[in-house]
Parts: structure tokens; sequence; C-alpha cells
């Protein structure tokens, strides 16, 4: 049954996006997944790239798609909400900072409720900013980004570089190392799927390196990201506050009419994006390197905004697009140059196949790009045996701006996204 704030609709306000029916059905959402994965297959098969489905591939990638996953679902909530957030990147800085410190000084579990507890603070500092004072929220993104920059190197400066830390292994751009988080495997499983695998049998290998990557060493931390988006879902698309939430960043003169404290759900909101963002930043800091470290975060706040608009601010496709972003990351390090020339062979098929609907839509301009990058595509990868090392560490801002620039047409994001809200401006 689905949710409602109060028994009356406001009279004029524009039809909320309520999360229901997305356009697409399950089973064309499963058609085109089986078809994807038939096509990645016939791919490996003809390329002997092996490694595009591996268990070790999809591990990687899942590793480094948690953090962006985690920073697109902060965005989720704060944007939502109303309020933009470029200060994730910032938010998440302070996570891996919070967890480094606290985490070497106890323990890794308190680690990673202080980097919880740092993202908090840098989504409150944004909340007030931009809810009670009205600044631009661009503006004060940035200037989180930049605060939160700025007081970590100063706080690493002054508790690693001398005394017990640096005998430790601390200096001003890093910390002590951390314990490490457990790490669980599903029993039986996994040693059946990598038997699987190992065969290199069309599709049926393919499937098996897959799920092989989703439940072998998997951290808590990652099982703890999926339910946070299962638990994200629910929350704002199946009960009443998430309802007034999302009504807080399509109408906020209408919520406010019908009696939603809007100032609470904003803040409520980047508390939590504050809090999400800082959960990606301890990720970082506990999980993949085990110490906290000045840069880090590499840009991946900005990643995960990116990967929450190519999901057209919903779980579902943010998780998507996460998945996606980690793969491409995840290339560099597991021999990189063949299996992205590997995939040069898939990118001419997919090209190829939008200037075919292209065509089906009379876009006969924008189909002929299409057919002439599909063909340079195909110059470049018979006449290559390998894609250069500085084009695969580039590969994951390729893929951002690629699937942005696809994915555009699609969006649509909450109406009153970014707009200055001032209560009682409807009277």
């Amino acid at each position: 049954m689905t949710a409602t704030m109060t028994d009356t609709p406001p009279p004029a306000a524009p039809k909320a996006d309520t999360g229901g029916r997305s356009g697409r059905s399950v089973g064309r959402i499963l058609t085109i997944i089986a078809g994807a994965l038939v096509l990645v297959a016939v791919v490996r098969i003809i390329t002997g790239a092996n490694q595009l489905t591996s268990e070790g591939q999809v591990s990687a990638a899942l590793g480094l798609a948690v953090p962006i996953g985690l920073a697109g679902l902060a965005g989720l909530w704060s944007e939502r909400s109303g309020v933009v957030n470029i200060g994730l990147e910032g938010m998440m800085i302070l996570g891996t900072f919070g967890a480094g410190w606290i985490g070497w000084q106890s323990n890794p579990w308190l680690g990673l409720l202080c980097g919880v507890g740092f993202g908090v603070l840098g989504g409150l500092v944004h909340a007030v900013a931009t809810v009670t004072f009205g600044v631009d929220h661009i503006v004060s993104g940035v200037a989180v980004n930049l605060l939160a920059l700025g007081i970590t190197q100063y706080l690493a400066k002054l508790f690693f570089s001398e005394g017990e830390p640096a005998e430790a292994g601390g200096n001003p751009k890093q910390s002590p190392p951390v314990e490490s988080l457990p790490h669980i495997d599903v029993p039986g499983l996994s040693d059946a799927l990598q038997s699987v695998e190992k065969h290199h049998w069309f599709l049926l290998s393919d499937v098996a390196g897959i799920l092989g990557g989703l439940v072998t060493d998997l951290s808590v931390v990652t099982l703890l990201a999926f339910l946070l988006f299962v638990g994200s879902w629910w929350l704002l698309w199946r009960t009443p506050f998430g309802l007034r939430l999302r009504s807080c960043g399509e109408n906020p003169i209408a919520a406010e009419s019908l009696g939603v404290n809007v100032y609470k759900y904003k803040y409520a909101a980047v508390a939590v994006s504050g809090g999400l963002a800082g959960l990606a930043g301890a990720f970082l800091a506990l999980v993949t390197s085990h110490t906290y470290l000045e840069g880090q975060t590499g840009g991946r706040g900005y990643i995960g905004l990116a990967a929450m608009i190519f999901g057209n601010w919903r779980p579902g496709g943010l998780a998507m697009g996460a998945g996606l972003f980690g793969y491409s990351d995840a290339l560099q390090l597991r021999n990189g140059g063949e299996t992205v020339h590997a995939l040069l062979l898939l990118l001419v098929v997919l090209v190829a196949g939008l200037a075919g609907w292209k065509l089906y839509r009379k876009a006969h301009w924008q189909a002929g790009i299409c057919l002439m990058v599909a063909a340079l595509v195909l110059v470049w990868y018979l006449f290559t045996d390998e894609v250069p090392s500085d084009f695969v560490g580039a590969t994951p801002y390729v893929v951002t701006l690629l699937v942005l620039s696809l994915s555009a047409q699609r969006l649509r994001m909450p109406r009153a996204d970014g707009m200055r809200y001032r209560k009682g401006q409807g009277k």
C-alpha cells in the first residue's frame, strides 16, 4: 500500500515522483541483463580475455564499487530532499581520517563509527550553510571539500608525524596501519563456482565467475552497504517518512502547506548523506588500504554523484552505475591492457546497436556519428593487441563521461533540487 502524508493531496502541487514503475517491467530488465551476459560471453570467447568475467575481476570491481555506491547513495538522500551535495568528496575525506585515526588508537569497529560521525559533521556544516543561511549549494559544497582537505592535512601532521604514531608507521600523509575488518565466504558455494569458472564454458562459466566474485571474500562493510541500499529504497519509497522527505525535494511549499517541517527533513537527509559519505571514506581507510592516506578518495565522491545521476536518482540505477564504474576501475589491477582491448569489441557492438536505434528513430545525423565512432573503434581493435596503460588508467573517467552523455535524455532530477527555500515563502 502506498504511503501517504495526508488524505488530501496538495491542489496545486506537481505530481511527485512516487518511485513506482520506472517504465521498464521486471521481465524487460531481466531480458536486458541476460542479453548483456550473452554478449559479454561471446566477446570473451572471441577474444580469449577470460578476465572479463573472472571471479577476481568481479571481486575487485565490487570492492571498488562500494565506496562509489555509498557516495552516490549519500548524494541521493541529500538531493531527494532538495539539497545538492557537491561536498561528498570532502565528507569522504573526513571519513577516511576519522576511521584511520580512531581505528589505529582503538579498533576498526570504532574507527568505522568515527568515520561515519566525521561525515555527519561535514553534512551538518553543509546543511547549516544551505538550509539555514540559504548559501548556494554548489558554493557550500566546494567550501566543504576545501575545508575537509585542509583540516585533515593539518590534523594528520599534528597526530601522526611524531611520537608513538610515527614509530608505528605514521607520517604527515598517513596514519599507522589499522587492523582488518572481518571478511566472509559463502561455505561450499564459493568453491563450487570456482570449479565451474575454470572450465571456461560459454555463458555458464561467465555466470559462475560473476556470482563467485559476489560471494567470495566479502567484507562486512560490503554486506552493510547492500543492506543500506535496500533499506534506503524501502524507507524513501515505501514509508510516510520517505514520502515527506521526497516531497521536500519536489515541492517544499506544498509540503509545508500540509504540515511537513521542511527544514527538519532537509537537515535529516543531509546528515544521513554525510554519514553515508563518511562510511564510504571509512571503507577506503579500513578495507581497501588499512590506513588513512592523504588523497585516497581520488575523486570518488564526484564519481558517486555521476553514478547517482546515471541511476536517475534511484537506488537500483545507482547500484548499476557504481558497479559499472567499479568494474572499469578494476581493469587497471588485473591485466588491464588486454582486457580493455577486448572491451573495444564490445563497444563496437554497442555503438553499432545504438546507431541502428537512432536510424529507427529517424535521427540520421546521430546514427551517422555512432557508425563513424564504431568504425574507428573497430579499426583500433583490429590493428592493435593491447590498450596503452595510460588509457587504461583513464578508463573509469571515460566511462563516466560516456554513460552520462548517453543517459542524459532520460534523466529527471527532483524539481526543487538545488533551489533556495525559506519557511513560509508560499504565503
